[in-house]
């Protein structure tokens, strides 16, 4: 299973319209436990790549990711902007010369996300955060390439993950952000950046083709 670039720029696409059709729901959650901006940021940046499609399309796949992470810092407001602007300048560098991202590759990439998103936010999972679900996402994929499975196991293993990780912020008090001030830390509620982030590795899984 792999992905071009196009199909990279494809997905990017399918996220903004995922955002789009669930703009109330992203912000409920977030009006519950954070400002309530969230979901204006995220789409901000995302309208913004697609706007620039043309340009990314010219580059090669790791410059390709580094732009979408420079494009993504300079749009987005809030904690959002520098993380996931962090998260795609690391996540570029894991990429090298690659030109496909297939399974090892696509694994390589969700743990230089992770780790920016750790190092710059200073944070880890269990913090009721976008961290959890990429966190899970990358331990099940980890866990089913050691275990030799098949590429379509090991996609499936991920989306598990990436939806695990997000059900679990339900449960956990916030450590960092605005649900920190509340009573209860935000327990009971979802985590929104949990929640896109989630959005985005689900489909991201799904558009690894044969």
């Amino acid at each position: 299973m792999n992905m071009t670039k196009k199909d990279y720029l494809d997905y990017i696409e399918l996220v903004t319209k995922k955002l789009e059709e669930n703009r109330d729901y992203v912000t409920e959650l977030d009006a519950a436990t954070g400002d309530g901006d969230h979901w204006v940021n995220m789409n901000m940046g995302f309208q913004k790549l697609i706007a620039s499609r043309e340009a990314l399309e010219s580059l090669s796949l790791r410059d390709m990711f580094k732009k979408i992470g420079m494009l993504i810092m300079s749009t987005v407001g809030g904690s959002s902007g520098v993380l996931y602007g962090s998260a795609y300048i690391k996540a570029s560098q894991a990429i090298g010369d690659n030109e496909v991202i297939d399974i090892p590759l696509l694994h390589a990439i969700l743990e230089a996300k992770l780790t920016a998103i750790m190092e710059r936010g200073n944070a880890k999972p269990g913090y009721k955060t976008m961290i959890d679900p990429l966190y899970t996402a990358a331990v099940r994929m980890k866990a089913g390439m050691e275990a030799g499975m098949d590429d379509t196991s090991i996609i499936s293993e991920m989306k598990r993950g990436a939806v695990e990780g997000m059900e679990a912020t339900r449960g956990m008090e916030a450590v960092k952000g605005r649900a920190t001030y509340q009573t209860n830390k935000g327990v009971g509620c979802l985590d929104p950046g949990a929640v896109t982030m989630c959005y985005q590795l689900e489909l991201l899984a799904d558009c690894m083709k044969p």
